[in-house]
């Protein structure tokens, strides 16, 4: 385990699973507004973020003229060779359609939609270049868990699509509800789904043991780790990782929502990961479970 590796491994390039476009801080918090419809405090209504509480630094930006060229500017330093944004936003579609070397989408997709969901679904990978879905069912209205029938479909879809999708495991950062989030969730959504890859987010705790016999158990079962910073990976996933699970976990950094790449990459070298798991983790299993071709391809 050693520094040296990390900084090999990163020298090959990192790909970060999971990006929301930087804005302005007004702009950035508005981004936010379905999520304090649903809380009942008074103070997520005043938090810039909704889980603003549990980081000490969210990246602000006062003015930018662009934010596509901030991100590949970012990137550059860092050495991250692609990532992943959300296509319903405008940045993040304009990024993927005019870097497509540097960035591939991921697209959101709402279970109380019914059939509509499938087919907006079916149209973002088809006309869009859709990598993957995404779905934060406990940040919906109604809440939707994550082996609720709606999901179903959606499920279905994304096995004939051949594409992984994300879902959130855990207890909630913001203040809402945590039951959909449940990890034992997932158990019969994999029985259910033998051929879906599914990528759990923002960290499954406290279930972190059970998240890690659940993908012992299940092969479509991942993990990325969106939303903590290195020095607050879970150790039951840093052990699974070392251990049998070189495969299964993948690095994501959760700007700007609530980490700065600075503080990703200035923590990430004092991980206790083997030296073989890095590139796994770094590039090597993104590129795999999502589907991505070479750099430069």
């Amino acid at each position: 385990m050693s520094h040296e590796a990390f900084e090999a491994a990163r020298a090959d390039g990192v790909i970060d699973t999971f990006l929301a476009m930087p804005a302005p801080r007004a702009e950035q918090a508005k981004k936010y507004d379905h999520i304090r419809a649903i809380a009942n405090d008074a103070e997520t209504q005043s938090m810039e973020m909704p889980a603003q509480y549990m980081f000490k630094d969210v990246p602000h930006y006062d003015e930018l003229d662009d934010s596509v060229v901030e991100v590949l500017r970012l990137m550059d330093k860092h050495n991250i060779m692609m990532m992943v944004p959300g296509l319903q936003e405008g940045p993040g579609k304009r990024a993927c359609v005019e870097h497509p070397d540097r960035f591939r989408g991921m697209t959101n997709v709402d279970p109380n939609q019914g059939m509509d969901a499938v087919r907006a679904l079916e149209r973002a990978v088809r006309d869009e270049g859709a990598i993957a879905a995404h779905t934060w069912g406990a940040g919906l209205n109604p809440q939707v868990p994550n082996d609720d029938k709606k999901m179903y479909p959606i499920y279905a879809k994304c096995v004939e699509l051949d594409i992984p999708i994300c879902v959130n495991g855990g207890i909630v950062g913001p203040r809402m509800p945590s039951w959909p989030q449940k990890v034992e969730r997932f158990d019969e959504v994999c029985y259910d789904f033998p051929d879906l890859t599914i990528v759990i987010m923002h960290g499954a705790e406290p279930w972190t043991e059970l998240a890690v016999k659940l993908m012992l158990k299940w092969p479509g079962l991942h993990y990325m780790t969106s939303a903590f910073a290195p020095k607050h990976y879970p150790k039951a996933i840093i052990n699974y990782a070392n251990t049998r699970g070189a495969d299964k976990i993948m690095y994501c950094g959760y700007f700007p929502a609530g980490l700065s790449l600075e503080r990703q990459f200035t923590d990430m070298p004092n991980v206790p990961f083997k030296d073989e798991v890095w590139p796994k983790f770094l590039r090597e299993n993104a590129m795999r479970v999502f589907k991505l071709p070479p750099a430069g391809a």
